[in-house]
């Protein structure tokens, strides 16, 4: 019988045979990946000068900063996909907050699995897959339960949700606020605060004190590690200790030159900020007023200041510990966000500001391209099989995504020709739209129509990056031939599904 029960053993292990030698390789590099939501390339690194980022600036100068890195889709849980299982929103059919990507791929393995299966020890702190709105996190993923902070989103009690709900039925008893109206949704809070508090009375002090921790246990544990690590701000509301806010003078911030969207866009392209007007004093509709529009852009900033601090915490302690030498890191916007350009603000759209992402990559030895540049085109999706690449570890299979490691390595080579991101739409009557839209060096074109259909049903749009920078104007009627050329780029791609749906 004893002999039975240790064959039993050894038949267990020999499936996890690779893993556990991967787990005994001491050498194998660590992976930090820091996650952070609604960061758009405006860091110090990225050419802001108005941005106080010191943090991620050290790292841009000792890694490799993408000039042209971009989502896969303008909002939370479809980039956060992408990232994490370098399967594309159209890919999925999964275009949506609530939809877990599992209903639609429920053999995807993920970053983290990928990881675990060649031994690493992986963890999730704070927002890396989209959890809420119906949606879960990924159990799989991570050797432990994933750790998020809890507490109310402001320091100051009068300006959540909750307060402000009750105050508002205080004054309508009192005959407050007419009927119909409103500057905003009572489900939310204040969308911005600025409290004389330490880092940690907002969530992203606490996650980094909660990653300082996890690092210290990964020093003593001895294995790689995989640590993901997600700071929640400057997503709204926008929240930061007072010396944060401190850092800006409002008024040398800038207000968006183009506050209209592009002349010839169809209607339903642009988005007007439906995500910010939920928030107390912001207009349900209109254009926000000029010192609105500045005070947000300063919470922004501020928020991002923020999250900066938090994110070099972490980072010293990589350093204190000694595990910067045998770590590498990764800096990943899940999307960009507009603040006023075009008269948008939040995500929610196919256009340059709320698709273009920053992305930093640094390397245990800082490798040959540390502090450089690249204009190489990537797409989240490219980070997973990057990493395992990176790592020294199997390349993922099925993935949509391809390695850059070779641009990290030497940042001039380059990596696509184009990328490609979605955004779903309503169209006139209720139709279901997609825009599929492909990024060039110089161009990018958005064909909208419903999947499945036929091209000729689409509506084109086109913007010329050389002679139209900030997308004033709609170039499809007045470049037929670029149109063509991008759309025999866009032909190269399956056609995408519908959003997924669980069978009646």
């Amino acid at each position: 019988m004893a002999d039975l029960r240790f064959l039993t053993v050894i038949i267990c292990c020999v499936p996890n045979f690779l893993e556990c030698a991967a787990a005994a390789d001491p050498q194998r590099p660590n992976v930090l990946l820091i996650c952070v939501d609604d960061l758009k390339p405006v860091l110090g690194c990225y050419g802001d000068r108005q941005a106080r980022t010191p943090s991620l600036d050290r790292l841009a100068a000792d890694g490799v900063l993408f000039q042209r890195a971009y989502c896969n889709q303008a909002v939370c849980s479809p980039s956060r996909n992408a990232l994490l299982t370098s399967l594309r929103p159209q890919t999925l059919g999964v275009y949506d907050l609530p939809t877990n990507f599992r209903r639609a791929a429920p053999d995807a393995v993920t970053l983290g699995q990928h990881f675990r299966r060649h031994g690493y020890h992986t963890e999730s702190l704070g927002k890396i897959f989209h959890v809420g709105h119906g949606n879960q996190d990924d159990a799989q993923s991570w050797s432990v339960p994933s750790w998020r902070p809890k507490g109310s989103a402001y320091a100051k009690s009068e300006n959540s949700a909750d307060e402000l709900t009750s105050s508002a039925r205080k004054s309508s008893k009192g005959g407050g606020r007419k009927k119909g109206q409103s500057t905003g949704n009572d489900a939310k809070g204040a969308a911005w605060e600025s409290a004389d508090v330490s880092d940690s009375e907002y969530s992203d002090g606490r996650i980094a004190d909660e990653a300082i921790l996890r690092l210290q246990a990964a020093q003593k544990r001895g294995t790689p590690f995989l640590l993901a690590v997600g700071f929640l701000k400057p997503h709204l509301p926008f929240v930061a200790p007072r010396k944060y806010w401190d850092l800006y003078a409002p008024e040398q911030l800038p207000i968006a030159a183009i506050q209209t969207p592009p002349d010839g866009a169809p209607s339903w392209a642009p988005q007007f900020g439906g995500e910010l007007r939920n928030y107390r004093g912001i207009p349900r509709e209109g254009t926000l007023p000029t010192e609105l529009q500045r005070t947000l852009i300063h919470g922004y900033y501020a928020a991002m200041s923020y999250m900066d601090a938090q994110a070099g915490r972490v980072l010293a302690e990589l350093e204190r510990l000694q595990l910067a030498t045998n770590t590498i890191v990764v800096l990943w916007g899940d999307h960009g966000w507009h603040l006023g350009d075009h008269g948008m603000w939040c995500k929610h759209t196919n256009y340059e500001q709320a698709a273009r992402i920053p992305l930093i990559v640094r390397l245990p030895d800082s490798g040959a391209g540390a502090g450089s540049k690249t204009q190489a085109i990537v797409e989240s999706v490219d980070i997973y099989p990057s990493l395992a690449e990176l790592a020294g570890i199997p390349a993922p299979e099925g993935v949509d995504g391809s390695s850059f490691a070779a641009v990290v390595k030497n940042p001039a080579t380059s990596h696509r020709d184009h990328a490609i991101h979605v955004y779903p739409r309503s169209g006139q009557g209720g139709r279901a739209l997609l825009g599929r839209a492909i990024r060039t060096a110089t161009h990018r074109l958005v064909e909208w129509k419903t999947p499945g259909q036929s091209a000729d049903t689409a509506v084109i749009e086109l913007y010329d990056y050389s002679a139209d920078p900030l997308e004033k104007k709609n170039a499809a009627p007045e470049q037929p031939e670029t149109v063509k050329l991008m759309r025999q780029i866009l032909d190269q791609h399956p056609e995408a599904k519908p959003q997924y749906r669980e069978s009646p």
